[in-house]
Order: structure tokens, then sequence, then C-alpha cells
């Protein structure tokens, strides 16, 4: 039902070189309500044909039933999400979108945009996150334009999230929960360091993804039974009033 998709780079020898190779991972949350691993494969380079292949693997073998996925905004991989999982949305990772979004903010003022971005995701419903988003936006509109430009633009993407119930919110709005999961690949490939083949890649990771998803299968539901079913026919969560919003200003 939900995706997550991320990509590593390694350190593979080839051809008497030492060239970049990347790591394609998607993991999700299945029909069980456990968490697993549903891919993985190395590839030369991150493109737009290496994600449709990717993905195009992953239905071939089962998957479906996909109500969003959840990735960083590579464009080979979101036109990837469209092309092979057309019933499922996309929501962009908020920890990457807030590392883009700090690309185009004066040094100076990224505290105070900061806060901003993260008073959006601390709202009590889905209106409210809608309505905050609109005060933050227009916040930025008079002092710093180009980033208020920016993130309006990226307003479907980042809040993708709010269409499903609160409950599920913190599990799809990022890929933060597999974090663990690529420290523990960079604990156990970084140990490598320069792999002698993609082979050898596969096989590390592999092994790693395989220890990850027994452990998955055998531990507790990742989300619960009736927000599940909530999810399954699109019901968010109902609205609750709000404490009203600080003033947005920035700091002296």
């Amino acid at each position: 039902m939900f995706v997550a998709s991320d990509a590593l780079t390694m350190k593979v020898r080839e051809n008497g070189r030492v060239v970049s190779a990347v790591v394609l991972v998607a993991t999700g949350v299945n029909a069980d309500e456990h968490r697993e691993v549903l891919g993985v494969t190395v590839a030369t380079s991150e493109t737009g044909t290496v994600w449709n292949t990717f993905f195009a693997d992953l239905v071939a073998r089962g998957l479906h039933g996909v109500k969003l996925v959840t990735s960083d905004a590579h464009r080979g991989l979101v036109e990837a999400i469209a092309a092979n999982l057309p019933g499922a949305a996309w929501q962009r990772c908020r920890t990457h979108y807030a590392a883009n979004l700090m690309d185009v903010t004066p040094k100076s003022s990224w505290g105070w945009v900061k806060a901003l971005l993260h008073s959006i995701y601390d709202q009590a419903d889905a209106a409210s996150v809608h309505a905050q988003f609109d005060r933050v936006v227009d916040a930025l509109a008079d002092k710093l334009p180009r980033v208020a430009e920016r993130l309006d633009a990226a307003r479907a993407d980042v809040l993708a999230f709010t269409a499903f119930p609160k409950e599920l919110w913190r599990q799809i709005w990022s890929n933060n929960p597999n974090q663990r999961l690529n420290r523990e690949i960079r604990r156990r490939t970084d140990v490598v360091g320069i792999f002698p083949d993609r082979d050898a890649v596969t096989r590390l990771v592999g092994a790693v993804l395989a220890e990850q998803h027994d452990e998955w299968a055998e531990g507790r539901r990742y989300l619960g039974l009736d927000v599940l079913a909530r999810a399954a026919v699109g019901v968010t969560a109902p609205p609750t009033p709000t404490n009203g919003v600080p003033e947005l200003e920035p700091a002296a």
C-alpha cells in the first residue's frame, strides 16, 4: 500500500577503474501491515531508464495496490512512479525537500525559514496544514520571494500526505523511517570500501536487506488495522480545532 524508495552510491572496480554505482532500494508496508523489502538493484547511474526498469520489475513481480510512494524529487524516479504505478500518489520526502529549499535560502535566514517549514507539519489536521502552508508562503513572499516561489511550486508534492489519516503521516511524509536501514547498509559497505564488482555489491547489500526483511516480518505490525482500513478508502483524519498560529516573523 505504501512504498518508499531511495538510492545509495557505492564505489566499484570496473575495467581497471574505480567508478560510482548506485544501489536502488524499495521498501513497503504490505497488506499484513508489516514492512518489507520490495527490491534492490545495482546500476551504473541514477537515470530515468534505470528507475523505470526497476519499478516495472516490481510490478511484474506482483507489486500492486500502492496508494503512495515517498521519495526524493529525482525526475526519472518520479516519472517511473507515474508510468508504472498510475493509481499511486507521490509524496516528496520532507527531509530531502528541506535540503533543497535550504540551497535557495540565504544562510542568515535559514533558521527562520526552517522553523516556518516545520510549523506546516506541526498542524493538527489536513485543513490546518494547508492553511498554515498559505500563511508561510505569504510570510516569505515579501522578504524572500524566491524561497516563497519555490515553496509554493512544491505544494502538491510536499503535502500529498494530508490525503491520508493523520496517524500515518510520520510514516509516509519522508524517507526517515528507512534511515536505520540505510545506516546499516552504510555500516556494512563502508568496511569494504571499494567493491571488486557489482555482484559483490548485490551480495552484501542483499544480505543486509534479507536480514532486515526477516526482522520486519517477525516484528510488530507497522500500522494499525483501523488506520489501514481508512487509508484504503481514502478517508482523512477528522478535522480538529486549531489553537491559532503565532505571528510569523524572522528573528531579529
